[in-house]
């Protein structure tokens, strides 16, 4: 599940974690063996995004890029 909460230094935060619960209102988006779970508030503020995994010694792990994002802080775990 992919989701956008309140917080961080700049307003937002996004929040990646499993989750065997799938209400009827959550968008599934499927991309090959991988199942994408995004709630519909959280949706509107990820419209566009793309969501990719690197691998690597330096910065691994998931990274969002986000179109609709208008100011992000200087840890790069928020924004606005």
């Amino acid at each position: 599940r992919m989701a956008v909460r309140p917080g961080g230094c700049s307003g937002f935060s996004y929040e990646m974690f499993f989750d065997s619960q799938i209400d009827d209102t959550d968008i599934v988006e499927e991309f090959g063996d991988v199942r994408v779970v995004v709630d519909p508030q959280s949706a509107e503020m990820v419209k566009g995004s793309t969501l990719d995994y690197k691998d690597g010694l330096m910065g691994a792990g998931f990274s969002i890029n986000n179109p609709n994002v208008s100011r992000t802080c200087g840890c790069g775990n928020s924004f606005s």
